[in-house]
């Protein structure tokens, strides 16, 4: 490489893996993304292996599973006296980018600070509870152009903190999130008037959309004109929506469903615009370019509204990657799993040298340039009740099945199997039908994974047998 490649990191809250046109499984409008899909490498297999905010962020940043970067939750004063939060030590890849020179922009949502007290002024915080947080330069890891939130979901009046701010203020913003973030991005990418970045340095940049999380209604209406008089009945689609049954779930999901495409067709929009932008000022043949998401959502699916569970739905996430000149286009079935981002993105850099020992990600670099290299073959899925690391929900999901194990103090261990090629919306639970392959995915990928990742959840299921 003549020179060290530039990196753009997109990514969107609680944007299902199924929620891209081009695949064909939502009825969703995504021109911008298909396009983008078509000039680099689609991986439709990706999951988000804690499918929750704070535990992604968390692995994406560090390269490390969740029991060891301690974000285990969702960063909240709830979670706060566990230390719930990203850790000052902890070498992030925006860390070493940052000893390499380069130039660091953070943009929009973070959601890696666990609150303290005296609580900021937010709509979402209260004496008694507290979700948005500052997040104190010494704990922004490299970032030297910051723009962001811990998280505030008041998507047409968003809040940011900028780089020179203190903790008590605030710029109040009347414009929808994406919108306005993109326009920053912009701004940061032409690095008008010198203003945002190094000049000519590398940069990488980093821009954490809200939507499509809730609530639904905070979207532009020219987003959801664009999907005219269709009802829900016409984009509610899955089969495993229960639509029969008339619960908080199914209520919410008719409710929903159109304000949820717009809002990614909107995020669709403005992603666009920043590939423009790289395309426009010549930098796309050296910036590595990704799109993804911190998790999928439910929106009725299995009964559920949200997230944080084994389901297709909730693990399931976007991953497309761009590399003009460098990445093949294609579609590939790579299990890709959120500590892997880190070692990958470096690897493909040229900085593989530079990746500390404690990531715990793998490097898929090699796969992706060459569509060669070893292949994992399963992706772990877990879920941690706050302050019992040894307890929750785990398991795997490979190519054809997911397994999913719960332990809770003085409970029966329960166990869920679906076969996803011949059961793909996971309608039926064949744990009992086939306790040949539980023991053998537990036994062959599930234990390997807890070994690895040095869970404490082994130690409790040690004789249990479900």
């Amino acid at each position: 490489m003549a020179a060290p490649p530039n990196l753009v990191f997109v990514f969107a809250d609680q944007m299902r893996g199924q929620a891209l046109g081009f695949l064909g499984e939502d009825p969703v409008l995504t021109p911008h993304l298909d396009r983008f899909a078509s000039q680099g490498i689609a991986l439709p297999q990706a999951a988000s292996n804690y499918p929750v905010c704070s535990p992604y962020r968390a692995m994406f940043m560090t390269g490390k599973w969740p029991h060891a970067n301690k974000v285990m939750s969702n960063c909240t004063s709830k979670t706060a006296p566990y230390n719930c939060e990203l850790q000052q030590a902890d070498r992030c890849w925006s860390d070493v980018l940052k000893d390499k020179g380069y130039s660091l922009g953070y943009i929009g949502k973070w959601h890696l600070d666990a609150p303290r007290k005296p609580f900021v002024k937010s709509y979402n915080n209260r004496p008694e509870f507290a979700w948005n947080e500052w997040c104190p330069p010494h704990r922004r890891h490299g970032f030297d152009f910051w723009y962001s939130y811990g998280t505030f979901d008041q998507h047409l009046s968003p809040e940011y903190w900028s780089t020179n701010m203190e903790r008590h203020e605030r710029v109040k913003v009347k414009q929808w999130g994406p919108e306005h973030e993109t326009g920053l991005a912009l701004k940061y990418l032409r690095n008008e008037s010198g203003a945002y970045r190094k000049k000519g340095k590398p940069f990488a940049l980093v821009v954490s959309y809200n939507p499509p999380h809730t609530p639904y209604n905070q979207v532009p209406p020219r987003y959801v004109e664009r999907y005219g008089d269709k009802a829900w009945q016409d984009l509610l689609v899955r089969k495993n929506v229960p639509l029969g049954r008339d619960t908080r779930a199914v209520r919410s999901a008719k409710r929903d469903i159109k304000n949820y495409f717009a809002m990614v067709t909107g995020v669709d929009e403005q992603f666009g615009r920043i590939v423009q932008a790289i395309d426009d000022a010549g930098l796309g043949e050296n910036t590595l370019v990704v799109f993804t998401a911190d998790h999928g959502n439910c929106l009725g699916s299995h009964n559920i509204p949200t997230k944080n569970v084994h389901y297709e739905e909730s693990m399931r996430v976007p991953f497309l990657i761009r590399w003009t000149g460098r990445l093949k286009p294609r579609r590939d079935d790579l299990l890709l799993s959120s500590p892997d981002i880190y070692p990958t993105l470096l690897d493909l850099m040229g900085f593989a040298a530079d990746i500390p020992k404690a990531v715990q990600g793998v490097s898929h670099a090699k796969l992706l340039l060459t569509g060669k290299g070893p292949r994992p073959t399963s992706q772990l899925y877990l879920w941690v009740p706050p302050g019992q690391p040894a307890f929750g929900r785990r398991g795997v999901r490979t190519h054809s099945h997911t397994l999913m194990i719960s332990k809770s103090k003085g409970k029966p261990v329960g166990t869920v199997l679906h076969d996803n090629v011949a059961d793909p919306y996971q309608l039926k639970n064949i744990a009992a039908d086939r306790p040949d392959l539980v023991k053998q995915l537990t036994d062959a990928e599930l234990i390997p994974w807890l070994e690895k990742t040095a869970d404490p959840w082994l130690e409790t299921r040690k004789g249990d047998r479900a």
